[in-house]
């Protein structure tokens, strides 16, 4: 078998057969083919595309290139849920705690972030003597008797995933159905997931700009575990405004806090509820989504969810004191109100600037040597369909540094569009694929 003869056979535009897939993944994560002839391969694949059929073979070929977890000592269906990505999005910190109160197993495996705010372990870090390292039989045994808990993922997860994606980042080929379907159901099926719930992000602030595509990214990844034997749910949900109102580290598990004592702003509990009920069913432990809502809502009413969330960072060695005194968590230096020019409502909030002015503050990576400062970031006080008016605080800046936090005032007065007679009518949950 020989590489040119796939990039010959994929450039015109016919099917890769599943040896022919497993051959060039396998070859490219060993380094036994280079860089320009898959380069050559995924920009074939970019322009000719890939069937369900191919682009199940890809994925199974890259879960196949490095370690898959086996999660078989847990007890339950263990479901993961995934996002992919967005700005100020803290569901997992509320999700975790709420599904575990119900008796689901949720073994997570998470990164840090790059650009933006930090990943879900930077955000946890916010907790003192946090730590994700631990031993696979301490991190099976946590999900055993408290049903949560959290490990940083590994280099030997899907490698051929983290090679391929590198270079179609430099080879404008990232942008492709199946090869970003692929990808993300490559790291989840390898992760040990028996079940799979996707929060698919649309928006300005998302990977997918429409609601046509992100259905399209959906679908080809429920087909995807459907095809392999993953039960897989996806709800399509809108990032084209920040989700809930806080984007920064601390603030965020501030938030999440508030959301599991209840007082959670209104999207993020929304959507919480929306993934979670789908966690639950997967996992049978209700027979409806309307069921298993109800069930998530008491866990926030009775304080199991709390609880649960206070025993899950207390059990990986973090200091649960900033659960009831949340003053306890990182603080900055300066609180700047950011102050309407505009009167009239809030159309729209340029979400992906948001996050980039929240990084710029320190509260995410601009090179994977950045140092995330766990205290800045940014609280929205105006969303989308708001009434504002000339004076009122549409938002404040956290910041450690005060020349960074002035400039991102004028940065978010710039990205808050405010009209006259505007109406909301862009949903939170945009569809949901079974």
């Amino acid at each position: 078998m020989r590489m040119y003869d796939l990039i010959l056979k994929k450039r015109n535009g016919h099917e890769l057969t599943k040896e022919e897939i497993e051959f060039f993944v396998d070859g490219y994560t060993k380094g036994n083919i280079p860089d320009y002839q898959v380069s050559a391969l995924l920009m074939a694949i970019y322009f000719q595309k890939m069937n369900k059929r191919e682009t199940s073979d890809l994925t199974m070929a890259m879960v196949n290139s490095g370690d898959i977890l086996d999660l078989s000592a847990i007890e339950g269906i263990k479901v993961d849920k995934h996002s992919t990505g967005g700005v100020g999005d803290t569901t997992t910190l509320v999700l975790g705690p709420m599904v575990a109160a119900l008796g689901v197993p949720v073994a997570k495996m998470s990164g840090r972030g790059l650009g933006h705010t930090g990943g879900t372990i930077d955000k946890l870090e916010a907790f003192k003597g946090f730590s994700v390292e631990m031993p696979q039989d301490k991190f099976i045994k946590n999900v055993n008797s408290i049903k949560l808990a959290l490990v940083g993922q590994t280099g030997d997860l899907a490698p051929a995933d983290k090679k391929l994606y590198a270079l179609r980042d430099v080879t404008t080929t990232v942008d492709n159905v199946s090869l970003i379907a692929s990808s993300i159901m490559s790291k989840k099926i390898a992760a040990g997931a028996d079940a799979i719930v996707l929060d698919v992000k649309v928006g300005d602030g998302a990977f997918m700009k429409t609601p046509e595509d992100a259905k399209i990214l959906a679908t080809e990844m429920v087909e995807i575990g459907k095809h392999i034997g993953r039960n897989t749910v996806a709800i399509i949900s809108d990032m084209d405004q920040p989700l809930g109102l806080a984007i920064g580290n601390a603030l965020e598990v501030e938030e999440a806090i508030k959301t599991l004592k209840g007082e959670g702003p209104e999207d993020l509990v929304e959507l919480c509820l929306e993934l979670g009920s789908n966690m639950v069913v997967l996992a049978k432990k209700a027979n409806t989504v309307k069921e298993a809502k109800e069930m998530l809502k008491e866990t926030i009413k009775s304080g199991s969810a709390l609880n649960k969330l206070k025993e899950f960072i207390a059990a990986q060695g973090g200091d649960i004191e900033c659960i009831d005194d949340t003053s306890k968590f990182p603080k900055a230096k300066h609180i700047i109100p950011v102050i309407s020019e505009k009167s009239g409502k809030v159309s729209k909030i340029h979400s992906e600037n948001i996050g980039i002015i929240a990084m710029e503050l320190g509260a995410g990576r601009a090179t994977k040597e950045s140092i995330i400062d766990q205290a800045v970031g940014i609280i929205l006080n105006k969303k989308r369909g708001n009434e504002v008016a000339v004076g009122d605080i549409i938002a404040y800046v956290h910041a450690n540094d005060l020349e960074k936090g002035n400039k991102a005032v004028k940065d978010i007065l710039a990205n808050y569009e405010i009209v006259e007679g505007y109406e909301n009518n862009i949903p939170l949950i945009y569809d949901i694929v079974r």
